[in-house]
């Protein structure tokens, strides 16, 4: 099983429809979303073409490849326009890797929680990319789809048969 691996949309249509437009190229399975979907946040700046109920619109085409957790600026506000549960954290497993999705506001590579080593921890949060292994547990942060941080880019994760973040372009 393919999985798209994103995170922190933060309401930005033109970035929703970019990453489902190469979820498509990619042919994958599975939508993964690490949170910060629709609301952009007291601390971010609003993202390019910021339009909360399109972006909801375009994911809920989708509804029934998204699995979603819910990040620190989802609320359950969100869940009256998404049309998919939004968990607090979520488990899937591709065949080769187990993979425990978190926001990573809580839980990210300066707190790992108790998982089984070679399992893949994903989560958003900070806006910058990183993908490195510590302690037996595969850190995955796909970076953020509409507001990077730290001079990253606008980037992704593809998860197969091995790991790897794509910047959108």
């Amino acid at each position: 099983m393919k999985i798209l691996l994103c995170s922190d949309i933060h309401g930005s249509s033109y970035f929703a429809q970019k990453i489902l437009n190469i979820f498509e190229k990619e042919k994958a399975d599975i939508l993964a979303i690490t949170g910060d979907i629709l609301y952009h946040g007291a601390r971010n700046p609003l993202p390019k073409d910021y339009n909360t109920l399109k972006t909801a619109e375009l994911l809920n085409n989708y509804k029934e490849k998204i699995i979603a957790v819910k990040g620190n600026c989802d609320s359950e506000v969100d869940l009256m326009v998404l049309e998919f549960p939004l968990y607090d954290s979520a488990f899937l497993f591709n065949g080769k890797y187990k993979i425990h999705m978190t926001h990573g506001h809580i839980y990210n590579k300066d707190n790992i929680p108790t998982i089984q080593k070679g399992s893949i921890l994903a989560y958003g949060h900070f806006h910058v990319p990183l993908l490195e292994e510590k302690n037996g547990i595969i850190l995955l942060n796909p970076g953020s789809v509409s507001i990077p941080k730290e001079n990253s880019n606008h980037s992704y994760a593809i998860i197969d048969n091995d790991i790897k973040i794509y910047d959108i372009v």
